[in-house]
């Protein structure tokens, strides 16, 4: 059996892992949609279809078209901060408000709204482009041409494993949510996470 894709394989998976395992807006998401067991299957598909999408747009040469591209770094940041901080609010408010805080007593996102939000956590996100598209992309692109089919597989399938074990381990949670406590800390430290990445983006185009 020839094994000879194994190391390109291996790699796009590991690099992916990597980057989308880190703590984030996208994540939070996932993590709460989990948790109230809303929509799961269709999220995580499309979060794992839309990095898969970015991974081979950056492996052919998207990365490149996108850094010579003047402001849109800086539209990306705008537009990102300004939807972090509306659903950073939104958290806030939950977090405030007792009737909002027992699972079964929220109001639900319809699909459409839960995939529209999806789709804003994961395309108004700068450090997206940066990390799938440009950094996937050069490393991807850096390897012969018939291993980055392989490169893109194993980057996709870590993405696919990270927001399937996310969306739906978080019903293990469960019992712990039953808590209204626990749902207002998981609101506030959304709200506090959300303000923060948006500082930072701010940070970037305004301080540099």
């Amino acid at each position: 059996m020839d094994t000879a894709f194994l190391p390109a394989l291996f790699k796009g998976f590991m690099l992916s892992a990597g980057l989308i395992m880190a703590i984030g807006a996208q994540n939070m998401f996932v993590l709460r949609q989990g948790l109230k067991r809303e929509h799961v299957w269709p999220v995580v598909m499309f979060c794992a279809a839309a990095d898969a999408m970015l991974i081979v747009a950056g492996v052919n040469g998207l990365g490149a078209l996108l850094s010579a591209i003047p402001g849109l770094a800086t539209a990306l940041s705008l537009g990102g901060a300004a939807f972090l901080i509306w659903y950073g609010y939104g958290a806030l408010r939950r977090s405030m408000t007792s009737s909002s805080l027992i699972i079964d007593h929220q109001a639900g996102l319809s699909l459409t709204a839960a995939l529209a939000s999806t789709a804003a956590f994961t395309f108004l996100n700068p450090h997206v482009y940066i990390d799938t598209v440009m950094l996937m992309g050069t490393i991807g692109t850096s390897m012969p041409v018939d291993e980055r089919p392989w490169f893109v597989m194993g980057a996709a399938s870590a993405s696919f494993a990270w927001f399937a074990s996310l969306g739906f381990g978080a019903r293990f949670l469960a019992p712990l949510f039953a808590q209204p406590i626990t749902w207002r800390m998981l609101d506030l430290l959304i709200a506090l996470m959300m303000a923060a990445l948006a500082v930072s983006l701010l940070r970037g185009v305004f301080v540099g």
